[in-house]
C-alpha cells in the first residue's frame, strides 16, 4: 500500500509532460511557464527528500508518511483548480515538497519491517514500481488528457491523485505499524546541514532543468554550478564538525564508507539519468517527428512497463542468489534494447517505426526490471536501520540529480541536431536527432555498467560478501 502511494509521486514526474500542450492552450502559458511547471516539481521534490528522511528517522515514519500523503493530495487539488500558469507553478512547488516526503518513509519502513530475502523482495517491488511508473507515466497521462476536453483534459492528471490519496491515507492509518524504528534517535535536526545540502542540490539542479538546447538558453545559468560546489564543500565540512561534537548530522558521511552503498548510488544515479531521458526523447520523436497523438505515443512505452514488471517480480530471488551479477546482466540487456532502437529508427519504414520501438523497449524493459530493484536492495543492504530513512533519501536525491543531468544532456543534443540539420527531409532530421541523443543515453548506460562491474569484482574479492 505505502509503495503504491509513493509511486503516485513518481508518476507526477512523468505523466504531466504529456499534458503540457493542453496546459499551454488552456492557461495561455508560454514556453518558460511550461518549463517551470515541470521543473518546479522536480526541484521541490529533490529538496524535500533528505530532511524528510531525517524527520522520519528521528520521529515516526508512519506520521511523516501520512502527513506527506495528505499534503500531496491537497496540493494535487490546488494544481487541478489552477486558473493561470503562475498559480499552477506555485501549486507544483508545493506538490513537489509534499511528494518528496513519501519515498524516504517507504524505504525506512521496508528496511525495518523486512529482513533477508523478504527485504530484497520488498525493495524489489518498490524499485520495480519506480521504473514502471517512469515508463507508464506518459501512457497514463496521454489517456487522461484524451478522456478530458481538449482545453481542460490536463486537470485530470491531478484529480486522479485525489481519490487514490484519500484511500491510501485511510489504509496507512489502519495498516502501518505504530512503531517503525528500532530506537529513538536524539532529537537533532541539523538545520544548518539541511540548509547547505538544499542550497547545493538546488544550485546543481536549477541550470540543468532550464536546459532546452535552444539558442535562447541563457549561458549564465551555469554559474549556479559554482555555488553548488561551494555549498557542497561547506556541507561536508559542517557535517564532520557536527558529528565530532557528538551530535547527529543530517547525513552521516560514514554511509559513503560502505563500498556497496557508494557503488550502488553511482549505478542508480547513472541509470536513472538514462531511463527518463530515453522516454522523453521517445515522446518527442513519436509526437513531433512521426505525428502520433499523446495517447498513442504513450502506448509505445507500455511493452517496457509490461516486461519490466515480470522481471522485477522475480528479481528479489535472483539478487539473493547471484548478487550484483543480476544488475550487470540487466544493464547489458537494456543496452541491447537501446542499440536495437537505433537500428529500428535507422532502417525500418516510417509507418512501422512505432511498432519497432515498442519491441525494442520490450527488450529494454526485461533488463530494467533486473537493474532498479536489485540495485536498490544491494545499495541499502549494509545500511543501519536507524539510518534507513536518510540513506533512502540520499539514493533518491542521486536519482533526481541524475534525472536532471540526463534529460538536460539528451534534450540539448536532440534539439541541437534538429536545429542544425542540413537535410531537407523532415523525417530524416528527426531520425538523426533521436539517434544522436540516444547515443548520449547509451554512454550513460555504459557508465552505470562499468561501476556495476567494478562493484561485482569488489564483492567477489571481499570474503564478507
Amino acid at each position: 500500500m505505502c509503495v503504491a502511494a509513493a509511486i503516485l509521486t513518481v508518476l507526477d514526474l512523468s505523466k504531466v509532460n504529456v499534458g503540457l500542450p493542453s496546459i499551454e492552450h488552456s492557461l495561455d502559458a508560454d514556453a518558460a511557464a511550461l518549463q517551470l511547471i515541470v521543473a518546479a516539481y522536480a526541484l521541490a521534490y529533490g529538496l524535500a527528500l533528505v530532511p524528510a528522511g531525517r524527520l522520519g528517522d528521528i520521529h515516526s515514519r508512519k506520521l511523516m508518511f501520512v502527513i506527506g500523503l495528505a499534503a500531496f493530495t491537497a496540493t494535487s487539488i490546488f494544481c487541478a483548480l489552477a486558473s493561470d500558469a503562475q498559480m499552477l507553478v506555485l501549486a507544483r512547488v508545493l506538490q513537489g515538497f509534499a511528494g518528496g516526503l513519501l519515498p524516504p518513509q517507504v524505504l525506512g519502513i521496508i528496511q525495518h519491517q523486512f529482513q533477508g530475502t523478504e527485504r530484497g523482495k520488498a525493495l524489489g517491488i518498490f524499485g520495480a514500481m519506480t521504473g514502471i511508473a517512469t515508463a507508464a507515466g506518459p501512457a497514463l497521462g496521454g489517456l487522461l488528457v484524451e478522456v478530458g476536453t481538449p482545453t481542460d483534459g490536463w486537470r485530470l492528471l491531478f484529480w486522479m491523485n485525489v481519490p487514490v490519496g484519500a484511500v491510501a491515507i485511510l489504509l496507512a492509518l489502519r495498516l502501518l505499524p505504530r512503531s517503525d524504528r528500532l530506537q529513538r534517535l536524539p532529537v537533532s535536526l541539523d538545520i544548518t546541514g539541511i540548509t547547505l545540502l538544499a542550497i547545493s542540490t538546488l544550485a546543481l539542479m536549477l541550470p540543468l532543468v532550464q536546459t532546452t538546447g535552444a539558442s535562447s538558453d541563457n549561458p549564465w545559468r551555469w554559474m549556479w554550478l559554482g555555488l553548488a560546489a561551494i555549498a557542497g564543500v561547506a556541507f561536508v565540512l559542517w557535517e564532520r564538525h557536527y558529528k565530532s561534537a557528538g551530535r547527529s548530522p543530517a547525513v552521516d558521511l560514514e554511509l559513503f564508507r560502505s563500498t556497496g552503498f557508494r557503488n550502488g548510488l553511482l549505478v542508480a544515479t547513472s541509470y536513472l539519468a538514462v531511463l527518463p531521458a530515453v522516454f522523453l526523447l521517445a515522446m518527442l520523436y513519436l509526437q513531433d517527428g512521426l505525428g502520433l497523438t499523446a495517447l498513442w505515443a504513450g502506448i509505445v512505452a507500455v511493452p517496457f512497463a509490461a516486461s519490466a514488471t515480470v522481471t522485477a517480480w522475480v528479481s528479489g530471488r535472483l539478487v539473493a542468489a547471484y548478487g550484483r551479477a543480476v544488475v550487470v546482466f540487466g544493464l547489458c540487456v537494456v543496452g541491447v534494447g537501446f542499440v536495437s532502437s537505433i537500428v529500428a529508427v535507422s532502417f525500418l519504414p516510417t509507418d512501422t517505426i512505432p511498432w519497432g520501438l515498442g519491441a525494442t523497449l520490450f527488450i529494454s524493459g526485461i533488463g530494467s526490471g533486473l537493474v532498479i530493484a536489485p540495485n536498490l536492495t544491494l545499495t541499502l543492504s549494509d545500511v543501519p536501520i536507524n539510518q534507513a530513512g536518510v540513506a533512502g533519501s540520499v539514493t533518491q536525491v542521486g536519482q533526481r540529480i541524475g534525472n536532471a543531468v540526463g534529460v538536460a544532456l539528451a534534450t540539448s543534443i536532440y534539439f541541437a541536431i534538429l536545429h542544425d540539420a542540413r537535410s531537407s527531409d523532415r523525417e530524416q532530421r528527426y531520425d538523426d536527432a533521436f539517434v544522436g541523443a540516444l547515443m548520449v543515453a547509451i554512454a550513460g548506460l555504459c557508465t552505470a555498467l562499468c561501476v556495476a562491474i567494478v562493484d561485482l569484482r569488489q564483492r567477489r574479492g571481499d570474503p564478507q560478501e
